[in-house]
């Protein structure tokens, strides 16, 4: 933090009106409308404002999303109080619209921790070799370490978790992990094939996923109650709450938060541009204290930042074959707007070394999916996808939810015994009605309106990370070679 202070400091040295002491109104005006960074002059306040705005989207994000989670007596569905897990349990159905998108390979075990009171134990047992990680992710979204099958195995293993402040001695038998900020989220994810008797295995193995503060290390530990507050909604979606803030409320709400959770050294160049516009690490935002013009600049900024950061959306990643996914996730550097724009649409996306996910709306012709047409995905002989976990194709209608069907079937993949072709290539059907039941296995009900396809892939290989492999195409029936 002394770096990052002195950073602080420098911005707010050069621009007078950080903090108390305010020059006469003439030269504040002058420094506000020039907003310099030592001698050179930066963009324009409607710049900074957007800039700042995208900058601190995820950490706002964050926070928000564990006020809903974590607000809660105790454990239930995906909400658990602070330093506790929440253990989904079973699979959705069609009938789930608590979030978008929804997984049906893996079970979660999600928990926030404040390690600024103190540090965590996280005991995993022994999963037998089941496919399992538990990524933690920074207040800032960034994933800094990843527990699981890939990078530590499947055995019993033992971490204490500590904040960016902490020193002092581990614990016999744990393992050191030390987060860049004191907010963090594990997001736990275990493979489950969904049948009554995974379920209960898997049941067994989330039941032994603990969390012990360090000073509780020594004696039996129950987890204390959590409190609830009303006036926290927990029915609009976070993306549209964070998005209704207006510009004071968010920017105090940054300027906050990163008193507890650092910006990372790297950052000092935007750091310095958000002193500039007064949001500062632990002082209160007031926009009071800006000109006429620059205070306009900022209140306009959020509309601006939002469209930029949905906007990204067309220009990232690759988009391939109808395909369009990013192996730019979990870990971001300097590149802001990826940041931002995965927080919108995928908060808590994994490392590309976990899990890639390729998405299309689109046929191999750029046509709208849609129920209405019968498609197959041809997969060339030895060409399935290239991971070393698992894969699925998963369907989502237009709004991103389960599609109702009577196999009650949401995904396809190895698990459901897949029958290949004669020369050893591998045919998806994606359509509304049954392909018929010699083909029924490699079926993936759609709905009768436009769809929306996922394939999830964990533990990707290096021809999917590199790009020398990538999702055949999604090809009408018409048109396919059968």
């Amino acid at each position: 933090m002394g770096v990052t202070r002195r950073i602080f400091a420098a911005g707010a040295a050069t621009v007078p009106l950080i903090g108390t002491g305010l020059p006469p109104a003439s030269a504040q005006d002058a420094a506000q409308d020039a907003l310099l960074i030592g001698n050179n002059a930066v963009s324009d306040p409607l710049e900074l404002a957007t800039d700042a705005y995208i900058y601190g989207y995820p950490l706002v994000t964050v926070e928000m999303t564990r006020r809903i989670l974590t607000n809660v007596v105790a454990p239930e569905g995906k909400n658990a109080p602070m330093g506790q897990f929440a253990n989904l349990r079973e699979y959705p159905d069609a009938k789930f619209r608590a979030v978008t998108a929804p997984n049906a390979d893996t079970l979660y075990s999600s928990a926030f921790l404040d390690l600024g009171r103190e540090p965590y134990i996280l005991s995993i047992p022994n999963e037998d070799g089941r496919y399992f990680l538990m990524p933690m992710l920074s207040a800032w979204t960034n994933v800094f370490a990843v527990p699981g099958k890939r990078t530590t195995g499947t055995g019993p293993q033992t971490y204490f978790i500590a904040g960016p402040g902490w020193s002092g001695s581990v614990p016999s038998g744990a393992k050191l992990i030390q987060a860049p900020t004191n907010l963090i989220w594990i997001i736990g994810r275990t493979y489950c094939t969904g049948t009554p008797e995974d379920y209960k295995a898997v049941h067994a193995l989330q039941d032994q996923y603990r969390l012990v503060p360090a000073s509780a290390a020594a004696n039996a530990y129950t987890p204390p109650a959590g409190r609830v507050d009303p006036g926290i909604d927990g029915k609009t979606a976070v993306r549209e709450q964070v998005n209704n803030l207006d510009a004071a409320t968010y920017f105090n709400l940054l300027a906050a938060l990163m008193k507890d959770n650092p910006p990372a050294l790297a950052d000092g160049v935007a750091v310095a541009k958000m002193a500039s516009l007064g949001i500062v690490p632990g002082r209160p935002f007031d926009p009071r204290a800006l000109t006429p013009s620059v205070r306009d600049a900022v209140e306009r900024a959020p509309k601006q930042a939002i469209a930029r950061i949905m906007g990204h959306m067309k220009t990232t990643g690759r988009h391939i074959n109808g395909w369009t996914f990013t192996t730019d996730g979990g870990d971001y550097g300097k590149d802001y707007l990826q940041r931002a724009l995965v927080t919108a649409v995928g908060l808590g996306c994994n490392l590309p070394q976990d899990a890639v996910y390729p998405l299309t709306t689109v046929d191999a012709a750029g046509r709208r999916l849609t129920g209405t047409a019968k498609y197959v995905m041809r997969f060339p002989a030895g060409e399935l996808p290239p991971v070393d976990g698992f894969w699925s194709l998963t369907m989502y209608d237009a709004d991103f939810f389960f599609v109702d069907n009577p196999l009650n079937r949401y995904t396809v993949s190895p698990r459901n015994n897949l029958q290949a072709n004669p020369d050893g290539s591998v045919d998806l059907f994606i359509q509304t009605e049954s392909p018929g039941a010699q083909r029924e296995s490699n079926w993936l009900p759609a709905p009768r309106g436009p769809f929306v396809l996922m394939l999830r892939t964990y533990w990707p290989k290096d021809a999917l990370l590199n790009g020398s492999w990538a999702p055949p195409p999604v090809t009408r029936a018409s048109t396919a070679a059968l």
